[in-house]
C-alpha cells in the first residue's frame, strides 16, 4: 500500500516536472530576446550564421558558482524559484534550454533532453549547438545525477553544408554573370556586324539600281531618237515606191540610221559650240562693261578736297615765314641755283618775280607760288601711265594705251589699262610707298627753293627755307597730300571703265583760254598777260563714241571731252592787283 502510494506520487511528480519543463521551454521560446547581463566578454562568443537573416548566439561557457544558478542570468519567473543543482545548456535560435534535475523528484530527464535537442536539431536547418559536458562530477560521485549522452555536434556538418552551398551559389552566380555579361555582348556585336553588312549591301544595291536607271534612261532616249529619225525618213521611203522598199536590205537600213545618228551628233556638237561661244561673248561683254566703282561726282569732290589741302599748306607755310629781301645777295651761288631750278620747274617769269619783289609786307605772291608748286607736282605725278614707274617702260605703256584708246572701244582700252596698272603694283608691291615718298620729297624741295628765293632767312638747318625744316613742320600734311594723289591715280586707272578722267594743270607761259581755265583774280580786274602758274588742279572727262578706221589708221570716231572742274591760274595781271 505504501509502495503503491509512493509510486503514484513519484509518477505524479514526474508528470508535473515534465509539464513544468515543457512550460519553461515554451516560455523561453516565447521570449527569444532574453538577455544575459554581467556575463564576461571573454567567457562568451557570438557566432552569426546567415540563413533567412537569423542570428544564432552561442554562449560557450557560463560559470555559476556553488552548483546553483547565478543571478547574472535573467530567467523566466517559473525557474527563479526552483532549486537547480545540475543544468544543461543547449542554444537553439537564441533559446536556452535548461535541463534541470529537481532534487525533490530525483528525475532523470536525459531522454527528454535528448529528445528536445534532437527535435530542434531536426526542425531547424541552421541549428548551432554543441554538446555540453556535465559540469558536475561523474555519476559515481553523485548518485542523484546522470551524465547525458551528448548529441552529435551539428556545427561542423552545418559549416560543411554552408561552404558547399556557398560554392554552389558562387558557381551559379558566375554562370549567370557570364551568361548575362558576355553572351549578350557577343550576340549584340554579331548582330551589329550583320546589320552593318546588310547596310553596306543595301547601299551597293542602291548604287547599282541608280546606275542601271541612268543606263536605262540613256537607252530609252537613244531609242526614242532612233524612232524619230525613222519616222522622219518614212515619207522618203514611201515616195520611192514599194519596189525600192522591198529591195533595200537590212544592212543598208542600219547604215542609214547610223549616218543619221552621226549627223545629229554633229549638229548637237555644233550647236553646243555656238552656245559656248555666245556665253563666252556675253561674259566678256559683262566683264568689259562693268559698272564704275566711283561716280563723276565723287571724283570731283575728291579733287576739290585735294585743292583745299594744298591751299592750307601754302597758307600755313607763308604765315610761319618772315621775309627779308636783303637776307641773301642776288649774286650768291646758292641763290642763283635756286632761281634757275625754280624757273625750270615753274617758269622764268614766276622765278624772276619771286626773287626781285619785296614780300616782307605782303607775302600773298609767295602763297600763290606755293599753291602752284604743289598743284604742278600733283598734275605731273598723275600724267604718266603708272605713278612712280620708271620713265622708259612707262613711256612704252603710255604709247600702247594711246593707240588702243583710239583703236578699241572705250571699255576695252579702259579694262586693259586697269589690268596692266593692277598687275604692275602686284609685281612691285612697294611701288605705291615709293611713289608717295618721292612725291613728298619733290614737294619739299620745290617749296624750300621758293621760300629761299623769296627772302626767307636760313638761320639753321631747321629753318622753313630748308627741306629739313619743312619736313619737320609739315611732314604729315605733305604726306597726306601725296597719299591722296596716289589714291586718285588708282581710282582713275582701275575703278572707272566707262570713261577716262584726267587731273590737269595748265603749263606756264601758255595763253589764257577762258573755256579751258579760270583766272583766280578775274573778279578784281581785267585778265591779261601770260599764265604764271596753276593754283588749283582741274578735272577733265574724255569718252570715246565711235571706232577708228584701222585700214587708214586715222581716227574716224568721235571723242567727247567735258571739263568738270576747270583749273585756276594766275596771270601777269596779278601784279597790278598787288601794287594797288
Amino acid at each position: 500500500m505504501e509502495s503503491s502510494f509512493q509510486h503514484a506520487a513519484q509518477k505524479r511528480l514526474k508528470t508535473r516536472s515534465c509539464l513544468e519543463v515543457i512550460r519553461v521551454i515554451r516560455s523561453l521560446m516565447e521570449f527569444p530576446g532574453t538577455s544575459f547581463r554581467n556575463v564576461p566578454e571573454k567567457n562568451a562568443c557570438a557566432m552569426r550564421l546567415s540563413h533567412g537573416s537569423r542570428i544564432v548566439q552561442m554562449f560557450e561557457k557560463c560559470q555559476i558558482s556553488g552548483g546553483k544558478p547565478s543571478t547574472s542570468c535573467l530567467l523566466p519567473g517559473e525557474l527563479q524559484d526552483n532549486k537547480i543543482t545540475d543544468y544543461r545548456i543547449a542554444p537553439v535560435f537564441g533559446v536556452v534550454i535548461f535541463a534541470t534535475m529537481l532534487p525533490t523528484a530525483n528525475l532523470h530527464l536525459r531522454g527528454l533532453y535528448d529528445t528536445t535537442i534532437e527535435f530542434f536539431a531536426l526542425r531547424s536547418p541552421t541549428i548551432s549547438s554543441r554538446a555540453v559536458s556535465s559540469s558536475s562530477s561523474h555519476a559515481d560521485s553523485d548518485p542523484h545525477s546522470r551524465t547525458l549522452t551528448p548529441v552529435p555536434d551539428p556545427i561542423a556538418k552545418l559549416t560543411q553544408e554552408c561552404a558547399s552551398l556557398r560554392e554552389r551559389l558562387d558557381a551559379a552566380d558566375r554562370r549567370q554573370g557570364t551568361c548575362t555579361c558576355f553572351s549578350p555582348g557577343s550576340n549584340m556585336s554579331t548582330v551589329r556586324r550583320e546589320l552593318e553588312d546588310t547596310r553596306k549591301e543595301l547601299v551597293r544595291a542602291k548604287l547599282e539600281v541608280s546606275r542601271l536607271e541612268a543606263r536605262c534612261m540613256t537607252l530609252e532616249k537613244s531609242l526614242k531618237e532612233t524612232r524619230d529619225l525613222l519616222r522622219a525618213s518614212s515619207p522618203d521611203k514611201i515616195s520611192q515606191g514599194p519596189q525600192a522598199e522591198s529591195h533595200r536590205s537590212d544592212e543598208s537600213v542600219e547604215e542609214d540610221e547610223l549616218d543619221d545618228v552621226d549627223e545629229k551628233v554633229e549638229e548637237e556638237t555644233t550647236s553646243l559650240s555656238s552656245e559656248e561661244q555666245r556665253a563666252q561673248r556675253k561674259s566678256e561683254e559683262v566683264y568689259m562693261t562693268r559698272t564704275d566703282s566711283w561716280s563723276g561726282a565723287q571724283l570731283l569732290q575728291a579733287v576739290q578736297d585735294l585743292n583745299s589741302e594744298i591751299l592750307q599748306f601754302a597758307a600755313a607755310a607763308t604765315e610761319l615765314c618772315t621775309f627779308d629781301k636783303k637776307a641773301y645777295p642776288s649774286s650768291s651761288k646758292a641763290t642763283n641755283q635756286a632761281i634757275q631750278d625754280t624757273a625750270t620747274r615753274l617758269g622764268g617769269d614766276l622765278a624772276r618775280i619771286l626773287s626781285t619783289r619785296d614780300h616782307s609786307q605782303d607775302p600773298m605772291l609767295v602763297q600763290l607760288a606755293l599753291q602752284g608748286c604743289l598743284s604742278t607736282c600733283v598734275a605731273r605725278a598723275l600724267l604718266p601711265f603708272c605713278m612712280g614707274f620708271p620713265s622708259k617702260p612707262d613711256s612704252i605703256l603710255s604709247q600702247i594705251y594711246a593707240h588702243m584708246y583710239m583703236a578699241e572701244p572705250q571699255p576695252t582700252s579702259s579694262r586693259w589699262r586697269a589690268l596692266t596698272h593692277r598687275h604692275i603694283h602686284t609685281m612691285y608691291p612697294y611701288l605705291n610707298d615709293y611713289s608717295i615718298n618721292e612725291l613728298s620729297e619733290t614737294m619739299f624741295r620745290w617749296s624750300s627753293d621758293i621760300l629761299f628765293i623769296a627772302g626767307c632767312p636760313t638761320t639753321d638747318r631747321l629753318s622753313l627755307s630748308t627741306r629739313e625744316g619743312l619736313r619737320t613742320r609739315f611732314g604729315d600734311q605733305v604726306k597726306r597730300i601725296a597719299r591722296t594723289v596716289s589714291n586718285l591715280a588708282q581710282v582713275t586707272r582701275e575703278e572707272i571703265m566707262s570713261t577716262r578722267f584726267d587731273i590737269i594743270a595748265i603749263e606756264n607761259e601758255s595763253n589764257f583760254d577762258p573755256r579751258r581755265m579760270v583766272d583766280a583774280f578775274g573778279d578784281y580786274g581785267t585778265s591779261r598777260g601770260s599764265i604764271l602758274i596753276t593754283t588749283e588742279v582741274g578735272l577733265r572727262c574724255t569718252t570715246r563714241k565711235d571706232l577708228v578706221d584701222l585700214n587708214t589708221e586715222r581716227p574716224g570716231g568721235e571723242v567727247e571731252q567735258r571739263l568738270l572742274l576747270p583749273p585756276k591760274v594766275i596771270l601777269e595781271s596779278v601784279l597790278d592787283f598787288m601794287e594797288r
